[in-house]
């Protein structure tokens, strides 16, 4: 498969993972089960190890550029996440555009400070 498909398909996965564990939270009604700043922590959990382990998968097959990857990784999966979250989880739950940003949408600049530091990781390995 090559990198720019694998990496729209991680981006996706990256954020479709804590989106359906997040669904586990939920009764059918849409009424949450738990605190919601459980919730909020066990996504932030659910979404960095997933993050983590598709992060790991992505770069196996990386032999040049790591720093460079690492910033275009980042950068598209932030976008797939707010682009999805937009089209689905914000109509899902009614937020507004400034509470979705201020409660989950900045989270996910953990996604390209994660893959930056894996990138630069690598590149200073070399």
């Amino acid at each position: 498969m090559n990198k720019y498909v694998r990496n729209v398909l991680y981006g996706f996965l990256a954020w479709l993972i804590p989106f359906v564990a997040s669904i586990l939270f939920y009764t059918r009604e849409g009424e949450l089960t738990i605190d919601i700043f459980l919730l909020k922590s066990i996504m932030i959990v659910v979404g960095s190890f997933s993050a983590a382990i598709l992060l790991i998968s992505y770069f196996k097959n990386i032999n040049v550029d790591y720093l460079k990857e690492g910033i275009i990784v980042g950068l598209v999966w932030f976008g797939i996440n707010i682009v999805l979250d937009l089209l689905i989880l914000v109509p899902m739950s009614g937020m507004s555009i400034m509470d979705y940003f201020m409660q989950i949408g900045l989270r996910y600049l953990a996604i390209p400070a994660m893959s930056i530091a894996v990138g630069t990781a690598l590149e200073n390995k070399k």
